[in-house]
Protein backbone atom coordinates (compact mmCIF):
# COMPACT_ATOMS: atom_id res chain seq x y z
CA UNK A 1 0.00 0.00 0.00
CA UNK A 2 1.21 3.53 -0.72
CA UNK A 3 1.60 6.18 1.92
CA UNK A 4 -0.73 8.81 0.40
CA UNK A 5 -3.89 7.69 2.18
CA UNK A 6 -2.06 7.41 5.50
CA UNK A 7 -0.73 10.96 5.13
CA UNK A 8 -4.11 12.38 4.10
CA UNK A 9 -5.95 10.65 6.93
CA UNK A 10 -3.36 11.72 9.51
CA UNK A 11 -3.39 15.31 8.28
CA UNK A 12 -7.20 15.37 8.53
CA UNK A 13 -7.24 13.99 12.07
CA UNK A 14 -4.56 16.43 13.20
CA UNK A 15 -6.49 19.34 11.65
CA UNK A 16 -9.60 18.24 13.55
CA UNK A 17 -7.61 18.02 16.80
CA UNK A 18 -6.43 21.62 16.38
CA UNK A 19 -9.96 22.72 15.51
CA UNK A 20 -11.41 21.09 18.61
CA UNK A 21 -8.76 22.72 20.78
CA UNK A 22 -9.46 26.20 19.45
CA UNK A 23 -13.22 25.69 19.84
CA UNK A 24 -12.64 25.05 23.55
CA UNK A 25 -11.48 28.66 23.93
CA UNK A 26 -14.32 30.76 25.31
CA UNK A 27 -14.61 34.42 24.41
CA UNK A 28 -14.83 36.72 27.46
CA UNK A 29 -18.09 38.60 27.97
CA UNK A 30 -16.33 41.95 28.25
CA UNK A 31 -14.26 43.88 25.74
CA UNK A 32 -11.39 44.94 28.00
CA UNK A 33 -7.92 43.44 28.09
CA UNK A 34 -8.45 42.80 31.80
CA UNK A 35 -11.20 40.33 30.92
CA UNK A 36 -8.53 38.09 29.35
CA UNK A 37 -6.60 37.69 32.62
CA UNK A 38 -8.80 34.91 34.04
CA UNK A 39 -8.42 33.07 30.73
CA UNK A 40 -4.60 33.09 30.87
CA UNK A 41 -4.27 29.43 32.01
CA UNK A 42 -6.61 28.30 29.23
CA UNK A 43 -4.73 30.33 26.61
CA UNK A 44 -1.33 29.14 27.83
CA UNK A 45 -2.51 25.51 27.79
CA UNK A 46 -3.77 26.01 24.25
CA UNK A 47 -0.47 27.54 23.09
CA UNK A 48 1.52 24.64 24.57
CA UNK A 49 -0.76 22.01 23.06
CA UNK A 50 -0.91 23.74 19.70
CA UNK A 51 2.88 23.69 19.72
CA UNK A 52 2.92 19.98 20.53
CA UNK A 53 0.39 19.10 17.82
CA UNK A 54 2.39 21.17 15.35
CA UNK A 55 5.58 19.38 16.36
CA UNK A 56 3.96 15.98 15.88
CA UNK A 57 2.49 17.00 12.52
CA UNK A 58 5.82 18.37 11.31
CA UNK A 59 7.86 15.37 12.43
CA UNK A 60 5.20 12.93 11.17
CA UNK A 61 5.45 14.59 7.76
CA UNK A 62 9.26 14.38 7.78
CA UNK A 63 9.18 10.75 8.88
CA UNK A 64 6.69 9.72 6.19
CA UNK A 65 8.73 11.51 3.52
CA UNK A 66 11.42 8.85 3.95
CA UNK A 67 9.32 5.74 3.43
CA UNK A 68 7.91 3.96 0.40
CA UNK A 69 5.76 1.17 1.86
CA UNK A 70 3.01 1.03 4.45
CA UNK A 71 2.10 -2.19 6.21
CA UNK A 72 -0.83 -3.16 8.40
CA UNK A 73 1.42 -2.70 11.43
CA UNK A 74 2.15 0.86 10.28
CA UNK A 75 -1.56 1.61 9.93
CA UNK A 76 -2.25 0.40 13.47
CA UNK A 77 0.79 2.17 14.89
CA UNK A 78 -0.34 5.39 13.20
CA UNK A 79 -3.84 5.02 14.65
CA UNK A 80 -2.27 4.43 18.06
CA UNK A 81 -0.41 7.74 17.74
CA UNK A 82 -3.51 9.57 16.53
CA UNK A 83 -5.49 8.18 19.48
CA UNK A 84 -3.12 9.78 21.99
CA UNK A 85 -3.00 13.01 20.01
CA UNK A 86 -6.81 13.08 19.97
CA UNK A 87 -6.74 13.31 23.78
CA UNK A 88 -4.83 16.61 23.63
CA UNK A 89 -8.01 18.76 23.41
CA UNK A 90 -9.51 17.10 26.51
CA UNK A 91 -6.38 17.25 28.66
CA UNK A 92 -5.55 20.76 27.44
CA UNK A 93 -8.99 22.03 28.42
CA UNK A 94 -8.96 20.19 31.75
CA UNK A 95 -5.53 21.53 32.68
CA UNK A 96 -6.34 25.11 31.60
CA UNK A 97 -9.78 25.27 33.17
CA UNK A 98 -8.33 24.05 36.47
CA UNK A 99 -5.46 26.56 36.43
CA UNK A 100 -2.72 23.94 36.08
CA UNK A 101 -3.81 21.92 39.12
CA UNK A 102 -1.63 18.89 39.87
CA UNK A 103 -3.89 16.04 38.74
CA UNK A 104 -4.96 17.53 35.36
CA UNK A 105 -1.35 18.57 34.70
CA UNK A 106 -0.08 15.07 35.54
CA UNK A 107 -2.72 13.52 33.23
CA UNK A 108 -1.64 15.95 30.52
CA UNK A 109 1.92 14.69 31.04
CA UNK A 110 0.71 11.10 30.82
CA UNK A 111 -0.88 11.83 27.44
CA UNK A 112 2.38 13.49 26.31
CA UNK A 113 4.28 10.38 27.43
CA UNK A 114 1.94 8.00 25.64
CA UNK A 115 2.03 10.08 22.44
CA UNK A 116 5.85 10.03 22.54
CA UNK A 117 5.88 6.25 22.99
CA UNK A 118 3.31 5.84 20.21
CA UNK A 119 5.50 7.96 17.92
CA UNK A 120 8.48 5.69 18.67
CA UNK A 121 6.35 2.62 17.94
CA UNK A 122 5.25 4.16 14.62
CA UNK A 123 8.84 4.99 13.77
CA UNK A 124 9.90 1.39 14.37
CA UNK A 125 6.95 0.04 12.34
CA UNK A 126 7.89 2.31 9.43
CA UNK A 127 11.51 1.17 9.59
CA UNK A 128 10.40 -2.48 9.62
CA UNK A 129 8.02 -1.95 6.69
CA UNK A 130 10.72 -0.26 4.60
CA UNK A 131 13.24 -3.06 5.18
CA UNK A 132 17.00 -3.15 5.58
CA UNK A 133 17.64 -0.19 3.29
CA UNK A 134 15.34 2.06 5.31
CA UNK A 135 16.24 5.71 4.90
CA UNK A 136 14.40 6.39 8.15
CA UNK A 137 16.60 3.92 10.04
CA UNK A 138 19.69 5.71 8.76
CA UNK A 139 18.22 9.13 9.51
CA UNK A 140 17.15 8.58 13.13
CA UNK A 141 20.36 6.88 14.19
CA UNK A 142 20.52 6.66 17.98
CA UNK A 143 17.49 9.01 18.27
CA UNK A 144 18.54 10.71 21.49
CA UNK A 145 15.62 13.17 21.38
CA UNK A 146 13.14 10.33 20.95
CA UNK A 147 14.61 8.53 23.95
CA UNK A 148 14.99 11.66 26.10
CA UNK A 149 11.40 12.86 25.64
CA UNK A 150 9.66 10.01 27.50
CA UNK A 151 12.14 10.43 30.37
CA UNK A 152 11.33 14.16 30.49
CA UNK A 153 7.59 13.44 30.53
CA UNK A 154 8.02 10.94 33.37
CA UNK A 155 10.05 13.52 35.30
CA UNK A 156 7.39 16.14 34.55
CA UNK A 157 4.60 13.90 35.84
CA UNK A 158 6.53 13.18 39.05
CA UNK A 159 7.42 16.85 39.55
CA UNK A 160 3.82 17.88 38.93
CA UNK A 161 2.71 15.86 41.92
CA UNK A 162 5.28 17.78 44.01
CA UNK A 163 4.92 21.25 42.45
CA UNK A 164 2.60 21.68 39.51
CA UNK A 165 4.67 24.47 37.94
CA UNK A 166 7.80 22.30 37.92
CA UNK A 167 6.13 19.68 35.73
CA UNK A 168 4.90 22.37 33.38
CA UNK A 169 8.43 23.71 32.99
CA UNK A 170 9.58 20.21 31.97
CA UNK A 171 6.74 19.94 29.42
CA UNK A 172 7.73 23.29 27.90
CA UNK A 173 11.41 22.28 27.80
CA UNK A 174 10.52 19.02 26.05
CA UNK A 175 8.50 20.95 23.46
CA UNK A 176 11.41 23.36 22.88
CA UNK A 177 13.64 20.35 22.29
CA UNK A 178 11.47 19.37 19.31
CA UNK A 179 10.59 22.81 17.95
CA UNK A 180 13.32 22.68 15.34
CA UNK A 181 12.31 20.21 12.62
CA UNK A 182 14.23 16.96 12.62
CA UNK A 183 17.29 17.90 10.58
CA UNK A 184 18.53 14.30 10.62
CA UNK A 185 15.74 13.33 8.26
CA UNK A 186 16.14 16.39 6.05
CA UNK A 187 19.88 15.73 5.77
CA UNK A 188 19.45 12.08 4.74
CA UNK A 189 16.61 12.81 2.30
CA UNK A 190 18.55 15.57 0.54
CA UNK A 191 21.86 13.65 0.34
Amino acid sequence: MGKGRLEAFSDGVIAIIITIMVLELKVPGEHSLASLAPLAPVLLSYVLSFGYVGIYWNNHHHMLSTIHKVSGAVLWANLHLLFWLSLFPFTTAWMGENHFAAVPTAVYGLVLLMAALAYLILQQALIAADGQGSVLRRAVGSDWKGKLSPALYLAGIALTLWRSWAGQVIYVLAALLWLIPDRRIEKVVHD
